[in-house]
Order: structure tokens, then C-alpha cells, then sequence
């Protein structure tokens, strides 16, 4: 049976816009005894969000990344802001992002990256019943909006532009959600 291990000592060790990069001392169960170091980012999460236009068309972006250092093919994401809910993220950043409000917004599932030594947390939201709106976002250039087709899913992974983890497995808890309504 697993028993949750003591945290103890908790210290941020560097601080940067988006982190705090913190160590932590770890007590287990039966003795052993370990220094984690964690990304502990501020706020409430993270959204990411699946547009759909209808039951196949998928609305992802174009957008800049620094960690890869080219223009990735992705689904809507972006920070939770202090007061918001997640619904209200995912709507604000669909608005901000490719253009569009959702009049229809459902809950996927919440998923963590490498939660060896990350804490974020990301909540997928499907949104649906579309309609034409915009305001600024906090992006440095306008983002290439492209629609995409859940059907060619099995296709579309596989192209050399679409390497996020997260839009790949929001895409296909899309697309069985879809096919179930």
C-alpha cells in the first residue's frame, strides 16, 4: 500500500518570471530519505483548449517556442489568471488567440507534465459552438490560426510540427468525446 512520503524543508532555491525552482526534503515510508528540486510555477494552472468548429474541425496554431526554437503546431493555451476559473482562461485565451468565444465549454481531464520535477497542471477543455470575437493577448505576434480535421488525427500526430504532448492527447480525448455525444 503506498503510504505518502514526508515533505519537509521546502526552500525556493532560484526564482524566474514564469518559476520558482524550489528543494525539497523527502522522508519515505521506510527510511530512505531524499532532496527533490521541483518548477513550482505561480498561480492556478494552466488551460488548454480544443476549438472545434464542428464535430471534425479542429481551429490549432502556429506559434513561436523558445524551448524548441521554432514555429510549433499546437492547440490554444495560456495561463490561468489570478480570479479566473478555468473556463473563463479557456475562453479568454480562445478570444485572445485564434479569434473565436465559446458559447459551449466541457471539462476533459486535468494532466501534468513530467510531475518528476514539475507541478503544473493543465486543464483540457473542449469548446464548442464557436462564434467570431477578438481582444488583444499577451502574444508578440499575431498567431497563424489553421483548422485540422479529426479524422486525419492518426495523420496529423505524426507531422514533424506537431510535437506537444498535451495537444496530442487533448486531441485524441476530443475527438472520443465527440464521437460518444
Amino acid at each position: 500500500m503506498r503510504k505518502k512520503p514526508k515533505v519537509s524543508n521546502v526552500k525556493n532555491i532560484a526564482t524566474t518570471k514564469l518559476f520558482n525552482i524550489q528543494s525539497m526534503d523527502v522522508e519515505f515510508s521506510n527510511g530512505n530519505r531524499r532532496q527533490y528540486e521541483r518548477l513550482k510555477p505561480d498561480g492556478d494552472g494552466a488551460v488548454l483548449v480544443v476549438p472545434m468548429l464542428d464535430d471534425d474541425q479542429v481551429l490549432m496554431i502556429y506559434e513561436y517556442s523558445g524551448g524548441t526554437d521554432r514555429y510549433e503546431l499546437a492547440l490554444t493555451k495560456g495561463k490561468i489568471d489570478a480570479g479566473e476559473s478555468p473556463f473563463e482562461a479557456a475562453n479568454r485565451e480562445l478570444i485572445e488567440e485564434i479569434g473565436y468565444g465559446a458559447k459551449k465549454l466541457s471539462f476533459i481531464k486535468t494532466v501534468t507534465i513530467a510531475p518528476g520535477y514539475q507541478s503544473n497542471f493543465t486543464h483540457i477543455i473542449l469548446a464548442q459552438d464557436l462564434y467570431k470575437d477578438s481582444a488583444e493577448g499577451d502574444e508578440p505576434e499575431p498567431l497563424e490560426v489553421v483548422s485540422r480535421r479529426l479524422s486525419d488525427l492518426e495523420d496529423l500526430v505524426y507531422q514533424q510540427d506537431l510535437t506537444e504532448a498535451r495537444s496530442i492527447a487533448a486531441l485524441y480525448m476530443a475527438k472520443n468525446i465527440i464521437k460518444n455525444q
